[in-house]
């Protein structure tokens, strides 16, 4: 009998049960509202649905992302390694080369006032940075926290490490791909407080067409000129613009294929689920996470206020001819921030079409965001 009393007891101990605490439960809960926002909303699911179930992991087995120094085998987890990646910079750059195999940047190329939208939405992101200090965070973690604003898990990631805010990466991965899936609810009320009915209902010439040329020149002429000025951005608009000369550049539609499909969903799958992984209850539930949280809220906000503003100046210099609608987009979470600004255009006006004029500030969001991130590099030297 007392065989069957110790072994029993000894499987008690091994549950997960045994082991958890009331803010590993809390944590589960979120895991499972961010799965039904992405399940039954529809709110990114590619991004929410590996991210809340490494979420739901990790809080249920904390080993699986334990380091190999603190295990008994000397093996760490298996998402330990996935986070890894993260750390190395290595997924993040993958997914700018996916993410480039998939992007059409004729809509910038042919409206180059699309590069000033999309830095015009950057301004959140130095804001955040100098609220951020006042928060009480350091130089470098106020850098790493402000790139939230730009709406940019990846960029977001990449810079927390190369800052060497590890500590910090998690909640700010989580944050930056919360706010990419939750654009549909942030800015339109932004967006329709900043611009009046008959603003919104402008419609936008048709764009030019763009020539095979232009779109194969683009990719190469904004690596040399980036990445000579701030070196430090090559891994992210490097591997982006690598990605779209694959697309345009016609001979070599396999690997145009595998960048934009297979390679972009293995890199999702280990990236999503080693983020969710990184919100155990003991580094996401503290103070820090919520200031992380707020401002990076805050400086999305702000990034997607400036550019709609932007617009606004661009609608009058232009005397009507820019929806300023489309200003939103300048923040990097692409396409989704560019629906939005159709979807709300689309409310005033049925029969208005502003996807394809959003995308050019969306895409140059994406390469602002890189930017600033390299400016960051540069001032801290890195």
């Amino acid at each position: 009998m007392s065989y069957v009393v110790e072994t029993l007891s000894h499987l008690l101990e091994q549950t997960a049960f045994a082991n958890l605490n009331y803010k590993n439960f809390i944590m589960i809960a979120v895991a499972c509202v961010f799965l039904y926002l992405a399940i039954k909303k529809g709110f990114e699911p590619l991004l929410l649905v590996p991210i809340a179930f490494g979420m739901l992991l990790v809080n249920i087995y904390p080993d699986i992302i334990a380091s190999p120094e603190e295990t008994s085998n000397g093996v760490g987890g298996l998402l330990y390694y996935f986070y890894s990646l993260d750390e190395w910079s290595i997924l993040p750059s993958l997914i700018f080369l996916g993410v480039g195999a998939m992007t059409d940047f004729g809509p910038l190329i042919a409206n180059p006032l699309s590069f000033l939208l999309g830095a015009a939405a950057q301004f959140g992101i130095f804001s955040a940075y100098l609220l951020a200090i006042l928060f009480g965070f350091n130089d470098q973690a106020a850098a790493a926290v402000s790139i939230i604003g730009g709406a940019d898990g990846p960029t977001s990631i990449f810079l927390a490490g190369k800052l060497g805010q590890s500590d910090l990466m998690g909640p700010i991965a989580v944050a930056a791909y919360s706010y990419m899936a939750l654009v549909p609810i942030i800015q339109p009320p932004i967006m329709k407080a900043l611009t009046t009915k008959k603003e919104r209902a402008i419609k936008m010439d048709n764009l030019r067409p763009v020539s095979k040329l232009e779109k194969i020149l683009f990719p190469i002429v904004v690596t040399i000129i980036v990445c000579l000025l701030l070196p430090t951005t090559a891994p992210l608009v490097g591997m982006l613009m690598l990605g779209n000369l694959f697309r345009e550049c016609g001979v070599v539609r396999q690997l145009s294929e595998t960048a934009s499909n297979a390679l972009m969903y293995i890199v999702v799958i280990l990236l999503g689920t080693s983020v969710g992984a990184s919100t155990s209850a003991e580094a996401f539930l503290n103070w820090t996470t919520i200031k992380i949280v707020i401002l990076g809220l805050v400086a999305f906000a702000i990034g997607t206020a400036m550019g709609v503003l932007f617009g606004k100046l661009l609608c009058f210099l232009t005397k009507g001819k820019i929806n300023p609608l489309i200003g939103s987009a300048g923040v990097s979470a692409v396409p989704m921030a560019a629906r939005v600004s159709q979807k709300v255009g689309a409310e005033e006006d049925p029969t208005n079409f502003l996807l394809m004029h959003a995308m050019g500030p969306n895409v140059a969001g994406v390469i602002g965001t890189a930017v600033a991130a390299g400016v960051f590099m540069a001032i801290f030297g890195v």
